[in-house]
């Protein structure tokens, strides 16, 4: 009976069941996508980093590990360190930031394709000329690239000889002295990736060549990816969360006005369930029933939203962002979604619960 009423009252009113289900899906959304584009970049970061093909990384001395961008590190270590025992393939990288969450990346190729197995060529291949670039798949599809194409990246127009596939170190890559002498960092790179005969035995090389190396910092990849997390960005989990403040507060916001505006709609109606002896209880249950199937239409309403949000991301911008579906967010989402609602619903549901029911029949 108490579904039966809920299902007739909303559709009665589909319009202000459908506007409140839907302003209750916003929030929805808007948490859902700021978690998933939080783990999809976070992912995406450590497959090209797996992608390079690399055991050890090295840093000069404090230097941080997450942030690359800069070129403190001398050369001249590549090759000493090419030289130790257990080392099969030493390569610099500079990486030069472009603004925001793109950089450009230089490599010795030849080292690099021996580390990493190669970039996977879509189109084209590797430098031939000097102005020549390597771009990603999704850089080219953002920017509607093709072999050949002109790209201004530093202050220089380049022509695209390959285009690569995702998943490996960047999205655009420069021979390694091009970008030395651009960035004026002739004779440093910003990193150094170490590739070991064994790497079982990585944790003794780390020792014996920070030993021998001392000041230098060595990470075991193994060892970074668990630091590429969503803990490991700083002021992250507090955006987050007043994120999650944000959409609470829409939600007690919408559930409490639509109900409000329901009860006062319905007073005739709560008047001649009262005269049917009709508890307050029941009243109150029915108005908390009904906003809590408002709050799980729009749970539901805003992950099918998300995906949506997911595909125009990696239609317009798959370059820039990366979005992951969460599912284990969606049971978070929703508790705090319905517990929104169920506390939006309190008042006006409160309210109907006293009306008196001789009142409520002669209202008009």
């Amino acid at each position: 009976m108490t579904f039966k009423l809920i299902l007739e009252n909303m559709r009665y009113r589909p319009l202000r069941s459908l506007l409140s289900a839907l302003l209750i899906a916003i929030p929805v959304t808007l948490i859902l996508t700021l978690v998933g584009m939080s783990q999809g970049m976070l992912a995406e970061s450590a497959r090209r980093t797996r992608g390079i093909g690399a055991d050890i990384m090295v840093r000069p001395p404090n230097a941080a590990f997450m942030g690359f961008s800069g070129a403190p590190t001398p050369e001249k270590m590549v090759s000493a360190l090419a030289q130790e025992p257990h080392i099969a393939v030493a390569t610099g990288v500079i990486v030069q930031g472009l603004g925001g969450l793109e950089n450009v990346q230089g490599v010795d190729l030849e080292q690099f394709d021996k580390m990493s197995g190669g970039f996977e060529y879509i189109q084209g291949g590797p430098f031939k000329g000097p102005d020549d670039i390597l771009v990603e798949e999704s850089y080219a599809r953002q920017h509607k690239l093709r072999l050949g194409s002109p790209v201004q990246v530093l202050g220089h127009s380049w022509r695209v000889a390959g285009i690569f596939a995702s998943g490996k170190l960047t999205r655009i890559v420069l021979p390694l002295d091009v970008v030395q002498k651009l960035t004026a960092n002739i004779g440093h790179v910003s990193i150094i990736y170490l590739k070991v005969d064994n790497p079982a035995n990585v944790g003794s090389d780390i020792d014996a060549l920070s030993k021998k190396f001392e000041g230098f910092r060595f990470l075991s990849m193994t060892e970074y990816l668990s630091m590429v997390s969503a803990d490991s960005v700083p002021f992250l989990h507090p955006f987050i969360n007043v994120i999650v403040g944000i959409g609470v507060v829409i939600g007690f916001a919408v559930v409490c006005l639509s109900m409000y505006m329901a009860v006062l709609q319905r007073t005739r109606e709560i008047g001649i369930l009262k005269s049917l002896g009709a508890s307050k209880s029941y009243v109150l249950g029915l108005i908390v029933a009904e906003a809590l199937a408002m709050g799980l239409a729009g749970t539901v309403g805003g992950i099918l939203l998300s995906f949506v949000g997911r595909w125009l991301i990696m239609t317009l911008v798959p370059a820039s962002l990366t979005q992951a579906i969460v599912p284990e967010w969606w049971p978070r989402t929703a508790a705090i979604v319905l517990g929104a609602s169920l506390l939006g619903a309190l008042y006006p549901g409160l309210r109907a619960a006293r009306q008196d029911p001789i009142e409520a029949l002669a209202y008009e």
